[in-house]
């Protein structure tokens, strides 16, 4: 079966106001529109198109809970995923998420400690972690994502200081490492609060066309939280800009943040999330100190899978998910107008250019730009054929089990 869902976007304030109502063909209300959540989360479950197509059933939760076999076929508890689409235009806290082990225990520790689920300063909603990846939809998603190597910092710093020496005590703890310079800098003292401040300033005395991408960083980050520690932890992070298409993948304990741009999001079906600045939200400094990695990597990019002529599979390895992405060109069928997705259990897709038919094992459907669908395991691999009418290329994104 192909099921229509749909939802109504989350009104975070960092969200653009045009950006997902224009993918969808709806009215631009001046309203901030962050995300539009595609799956079965209680924080916003997709609503069924037409209920009577699943005994009324009002969103797909409700249809999981009440026909689980048939939602998900034989021997599946739950979705392993939960799809976005995400549409920044102001910067999301800096963050980290928890490995498998470290998220049952903070879920049992809060639990046992009694506070409610619902509390802002509660850190595990669940006991699952939350690995994640995103492609860039826009022609640009900009990001801040896991630690560079303390040379390309120092060398950095060492430019911004530009002889002044106010950032000497940066430099002095960067010469003990990553987790040192966390650690004091999230503590907030005074000597890592006046660091802020010259970092600043420095940044922002810095000619435009001079800057280098983390030094304009730090001016935005400034500008939206003048003071906060995490003006100046993006300086120890790699500053990533995605192209229309390329991926980057967020694994437990990387620290990131989003900061610009359209894309589609693919993660576990988790809330946990430790925040550790730029954010009005509750920060617990040192849980999220005990979960980053400080280990520092290349810049975290996640070049697909390319299974055939159109057809790219993003799959992260070991978490239970993949997201395969079909390109066809708008000729007729049999010319390259698609190709075949490879499902693993239930899936979601969401057309985001053109209009797409998708045709499994015993049924079809049509997805134009901005619709989405639910497809059942029985439909097996899933044949896109892009719509020749449409006369531009086509793109479906979907979300499946690996």
């Amino acid at each position: 079966m192909f099921l229509g869902i749909t939802n109504t976007p989350r009104d975070y304030a960092w969200g653009s106001v045009t950006a997902i109502p224009e993918l969808l063909g709806r009215t631009v209300t001046g309203a901030p529109q962050a995300e539009l959540w595609l799956g079965a989360h209680a924080g916003s479950p997709s609503v069924v198109v037409n209920p009577a197509m699943v005994g009324g059933a009002d969103t797909l939760r409700d249809w999981i809970e009440a026909e689980p076999e048939a939602a998900l076929g034989p021997d599946r508890s739950g979705l392993p995923f939960l799809l976005k689409l995400l549409a920044a235009a102001a910067p999301l806290s800096l963050q980290a998420h928890p490995t498998p082990e470290q998220a049952r225990e903070g879920f049992a520790r809060e639990e046992a400690a009694g506070i409610p689920l619902d509390d802002p300063a509660r850190n595990y909603k669940d006991p699952f972690p939350k690995p994640e990846l995103v492609v860039a939809l826009s022609d640009r998603f900009e990001a801040l994502s896991g630690f560079r190597p303390v040379t390309d910092t120092v060398a950095e710093v060492e430019a911004l200081d530009a002889g002044s020496g106010r950032l000497g005590p940066l430099r002095a703890h960067l010469a003990q490492g990553l987790e040192d310079t966390v650690r004091w800098l999230e503590t907030a003292d005074a000597s890592a609060l006046a660091v802020v401040q010259a970092a600043s300033d420095l940044a922002a005395a810095v000619p435009e066309d001079d800057r280098t991408p983390n030094v304009q960083t730090v001016v935005d980050l400034a500008d939206a939280y003048p003071g906060d520690p995490g003006v100046v932890v993006s300086l120890l992070m790699h500053r990533v800009t995605l192209r229309t298409g390329e991926a980057m993948y967020l694994p437990a304990g990387n620290v990131h943040a989003y900061l610009d741009g359209l894309g589609i999001e693919l993660m576990a079906p988790s809330d946990n999330v430790l925040r550790g600045g730029l954010t009005a939200k509750h920060v617990d400094v040192p849980e999220l100190l005990r979960v980053l990695d400080f280990a520092a990597y290349p810049a975290p990019v996640l070049v697909p899978e390319h299974l055939e002529p159109g057809v790219d599979r993003f799959a992260p390895e070991g978490v239970g998910f993949a997201l395969v992405r079909v390109t066809g060109d708008g000729r007729p069928v049999g010319l390259g107008t698609g190709g075949v997705a490879p499902l693993h259990g239930p899936s979601i897709a969401v057309c985001t250019t053109g209009a797409v038919t998708l045709v499994g094992a015993h049924s079809a459907t049509l997805l134009r730009q901005g619709e989405s669908c639910y497809v059942t395991p029985d439909e097996g691999d899933v044949t896109v054929e892009a719509d020749a009418a449409a006369g531009l290329t086509s793109t479906v994104f979907i979300a499946t089990g690996a």
